[in-house]
């Protein structure tokens, strides 16, 4: 039922579409001057119609579920749920609802059956009323629609009412599922809080959060200090950024001026390739040919290296944004003015002077914008860290130990395994929150550097 409310509605919006269009071109046909021409009167049909009908369709189906749960239960015999706890008649609500989907487990009461039955009953009703009132609706708007086709009639400015009110209401839910994300991330930190002292997390040295699930068992008391995953992080970050800076960056030089157009029609397509290449590839390459050829080669030199290294997950990481870097410095070179690069030129300065002094200075907003940007992403990597870095959350700055990241932690301790009011699963929230921080102050830190050095050009 609910595929047919999307085809009404899809198919009344076409239809509306095409009636005005052609009542618009008639007019038109017969001699009238229409303000506004034919095509806007059929888009303004059309967005009338399938902009409120598909959020009282949306809406419905939000609410639907609720509704007939509580119709279901509201019909239950008297004293059925009374004394009950929300976790007992959930648990009701639960199997009633299992019996109605043919999923039957033993013998239930009889009233349990006939409520079945009656939660059957109302979800068909529920559907049939979705489609009947998509119907009605469509019929309805198409009507108003059609009879507000005339000369007079300011279709254009109709459409892009309904166009703003779109993008305003786009903006505002963008608005508000970021400030949702943040307070229920502050919400399950402050929860952790109480139950582990702040100077514990901020200063502490040590990161097991393993503790105990139940009383009997024997398991560590937890640790809960973020300074070995943030320096694992912050370790893991500056071999990616090594690397991927200077290669990218030369790279968007080279292909943006020195290279023949040829090969710049080659290499770029190539290199933006590994931008869309999945992580778990890269962390493939990380621990079946870096990995081992770093632990070879620090054999050979009698370097003890560990099986998993930072070295090898950040290398392959800067590997993997070399992309990004590249193509952000080249698109913010390609932004300079011809006429700057043109009039070092013409005061006799080489390319390669030309580059460092005139088009490099110039490009600096793009190119900071390009490495935050990169800095960003390898806070965020997970995956290849999981396969190359490891687990352990090692108090080190030597890249060859094993090391762990934030977002690797906040992985492993959702995993499902203990409950949500406990530490060691708040605990990731904590982490969470932190590194929501650190990226917020790297984006802060971005902005007012392109600020600063951005220059207007005609």
């Amino acid at each position: 039922m609910t595929t047919l409310a999307f085809a009404i509605l899809l198919a009344a919006s076409l239809v509306a579409y095409a009636l005005n269009r052609r009542a618009a071109t008639g007019l038109r046909d017969g001699g009238q001057r229409l303000h506004s021409v034919s095509g806007y009167h059929g888009l303004f049909a059309l967005l009338l119609i399938l902009v409120p009908v598909l959020v009282v369709i949306l809406v419905w189906l939000a609410s639907q579920g609720a509704v007939v749960s509580a119709l279901t239960m509201a019909s239950l015999p008297d004293g059925t749920v009374d004394g009950l706890g929300q976790g007992q008649v959930d648990l009701i609500l639960a199997e009633i609802q299992s019996i109605s989907g043919g999923r039957v487990f033993g013998t239930p009461e009889p009233w349990k059956l006939e409520a079945a039955e009656r939660l059957s009953n109302l979800r068909q009703t529920a559907a049939l009323g979705l489609v009947l009132l998509t119907a009605v609706l469509c019929l309805g708007i198409m009507f108003f629609a059609r009879a507000k086709v005339s000369a007079e009639f300011r279709a254009r400015q109709g459409v892009e009412r309904i166009v703003s009110g779109l993008m305003i209401f786009c903006s505002v839910v963008a608005i508000f599922t970021t400030i949702g994300i943040v307070a229920s991330l502050a919400f399950e930190t402050i929860k952790f809080l109480r139950l582990v002292p702040l100077s514990e997390f901020l200063f502490g040295l040590n990161w097991e959060p393993q503790i105990p699930i139940r009383a009997d068992q024997i398991a560590a008391e937890g640790a809960f200090g973020w300074i070995p995953v943030i320096v694992g992080t912050l370790v893991i970050t500056f071999v990616a950024i090594v690397i991927a800076v200077p290669v990218g960056l030369l790279s968007a030089i080279y292909l943006n001026e020195f290279a023949p157009k040829v090969v710049r029609s080659m290499a770029k397509p190539i290199l933006e390739i590994l931008a869309g290449v999945p992580t778990v590839v890269y962390g493939f390459f990380a621990i079946l040919v870096v990995a081992p050829a770093i632990r070879s080669f620090g054999q050979s030199m009698g370097i003890p290296v560990s099986p998993n290294t930072a070295i090898a997950a950040g290398g392959v990481m800067g590997i993997m944004l070399v992309p990004f870097i590249s193509s952000f410095a080249d698109d913010a070179l390609s932004a300079v003015p011809r006429s700057m690069r043109d009039g070092a030129l013409a005061l006799g300065a080489t390319r390669a002077e030309t580059v460092l002094n005139v088009l490099f200075p110039a490009a600096i907003p793009g190119i900071v914008g390009g490495v935050l940007l990169a800095v960003s992403r390898a806070i965020g990597e997970t995956m290849i860290v999981v396969m190359a870095a490891g687990l352990i959350a090692n108090l080190t700055l030597n890249p060859l130990e094993s090391v762990t990241t934030v977002t690797v932690q906040i992985v492993t301790l959702l995993i499902g395994d203990t409950s949500f009011d406990n530490p060691k699963t708040l605990a990731a929230f904590a982490l969470g929150m932190m590194l929501f921080i650190v990226t917020l102050i790297i984006n802060i830190f971005a902005i007012r550097i392109v600020r600063k050095y951005r220059e207007a050009y005609d």
